[in-house]
């Protein structure tokens, strides 16, 4: 289904693609796509992770090659042949995995691959830094132009790409899943930025499943579905529930499909953990069987940290942990795993996949003693429980034998969880375990979370998303700068008492 014909009050469009389509082995990713953005608007894109979303941005800025298909800029057609030739045509894009240089600086970074030079023909580092200077104080971002990308926070990496799209001054700028990673605060200065543009006559593609996001920042959502284009709504003129009817092609009734498990005995305690670095001071805790424990709080406030240092990734200062009630030495992953841990970390791509192994691979990586038989794998067995997972969890892949890297951003995401539950642990952590998954895929892994809990696992869940927090957990613990604040002991509390918890 094609987008809504233009009418006589709007404006002739910025961008066209008519009929786009794009195939790669096993996988029709885009079928005769047609897409239209306008000048000075800003579209919010959605749709179920593996719907097409990504692909047909990826092709606009010059990562894939279309199949079949015609792309017209400002009413001319253009051939997009690489990412250079998108950013000359006047397109800019922000990827959700971030695209920096950890050994360059700042400055380095907004400007590499069009370095300043100056009538020497070396590079002018006194005008770098000093528009790289310009470009920061347009996000409010005050750190020194000089400081390495590899000693800055997520968020604040996010706000280095968004000014380095900034400075291409493009027409038309695509901004993948922009806020995963920022906060509230920081959220508002991106809509700030956004609104500046718009009003500069600068398009914006906002490709987000917050559907509270999409509601504040855009003018027009378009809908993609299974890789067609499905519906376009004025966004002042629709609902969340037709949105989300739109996406996955059916009504989605709670998105938080908790049910109260028996909470049994106690499967883990914390005391008196502190890191060495000296952050992260006194976090007691615990949790038992059956019960899914949330951790709020902001975006730095050591909830990451924390559980690094219970599964032995980062070493401990002080802190005792107990396991069923015995003391558990763990000074690595290998003791966690051994006492029943499991552990779904926050960035599924650096600490939590091997994008160049398959599906299958990936899959029983952490189960290797479940489906072997001494030395060797048991490759029926093997099959056997990946099938099980990819049916349960219901990924998008050809076959199990695809590359991990090939699956969208929600698909790796599951493989991720699918690991770790065929380990079949009795205490699993789970650090934003739906970040950049669409509301379907959501539903399902809340699901599959109460199920566990309903068997009797010990759940850990760190999320940055409220509703999240409150709908699918027992108990609420919220974390300041290192520190345990306090704790919500059930989920009768409101999104201000979390969050007024959360800052102070």
């Amino acid at each position: 289904m094609s987008e809504r014909t233009l009418t006589a009050d709007m404006p002739a469009p910025l961008l066209e693609m008519r009929g786009v389509s794009k195939s790669f082995p096993g996988v029709k990713a885009l079928d005769q796509v047609d897409f239209t953005v306008y000048p000075g608007e800003v579209l919010a894109l959605v749709g179920e992770n593996g719907a097409g979303k990504s692909t047909l941005m990826k092709i606009l800025s010059g990562v894939y090659t279309m199949d079949e298909g015609e792309i017209f800029f400002e009413g001319k057609p253009i051939t997009i042949s690489g990412p250079l030739a998108s950013q000359r045509a006047g397109i800019s894009i922000i990827y959700q995995e971030l695209n920096v240089l950890n050994n360059l600086n700042i400055a380095e970074n907004l400007f590499v691959g069009r370095e300043k030079v100056g009538k020497n023909g070396l590079v002018d580092r006194q005008r770098t830094h000093r528009e790289a200077r310009a470009l920061l104080d347009e996000v409010k971002l005050s750190l020194d132009t000089r400081t390495l990308m590899g000693r800055l926070s997520t968020a604040q990496k996010q706000m280095v790409e968004v000014a380095r799209a900034l400075s291409f001054n493009a027409r038309l700028i695509i901004m993948d899943e922009p806020t995963s990673s920022l906060t509230d605060t920081e959220t508002r200065t991106l809509f700030d930025i956004t609104r500046r543009l718009k009003e500069r006559g600068v398009a914006v593609v906002f490709i987000s499943h917050r559907m509270a996001e999409i509601f504040q920042i855009s003018d027009r959502v378009t809908v993609m579905r299974d890789g067609q284009m499905i519906s376009s709504f004025q966004t002042g003129e629709t609902t969340e529930a037709e949105i989300i009817s739109a996406m996955v092609g059916r009504e989605v009734d709670s998105l938080y499909d908790k049910s109260d498990a028996e909470i049994g005995e106690m499967a883990l305690e914390v005391k008196n953990l502190s890191s060495r670095d000296g952050y992260l001071q006194d976090i007691s805790f615990s949790v038992r069987a059956g019960e899914i424990l949330g951790f709020a709080g902001l975006v730095g406030a050591g909830r990451s940290e924390v559980m690094r240092a219970i599964f032995g990734i980062d070493p401990r200062q002080t802190g005792d942990i107990f396991v069923r009630g015995k003391k558990a030495v763990i000074n690595g992953t290998t003791d966690a795993l051994r006492h029943g841990m499991g552990f779904v970390p926050e960035d599924r791509k650096e600490q939590a996949l091997i994008l160049n192994m398959t599906v299958k691979k990936n899959m029983s990586l952490a189960a290797l003693d479940r489906v072997s038989n001494g030395w060797f794998v048991d490759k029926a067995r093997e099959n056997t429980l990946v099938d099980r997972f990819v049916a349960l969890l219901r990924v998008k892949t050809p076959s199990a034998e695809q590359m991990v890297k090939n699956l969208s951003g929600g698909n790796q995401q599951k493989v991720v969880i699918a690991k770790w539950m065929a380990n079949e642990p009795s205490i699993l952590i789970l650090d934003e375990p739906t970040r950049g998954i669409d509301v379907g895929a959501k539903k399902e892994i809340h699901r599959l979370m109460a199920e566990l809990a309903s068997q009797g696992v010990a759940i850990i869940m760190i999320s940055s998303e409220l509703p999240e927090i409150i709908g699918m957990s027992d108990r609420i613990i919220v974390m300041h700068e290192g520190r345990i604040k306090g704790e919500f002991p059930h989920r009768n509390v409101t999104q201000e008492q979390i969050m007024q918890m959360a800052v102070s």
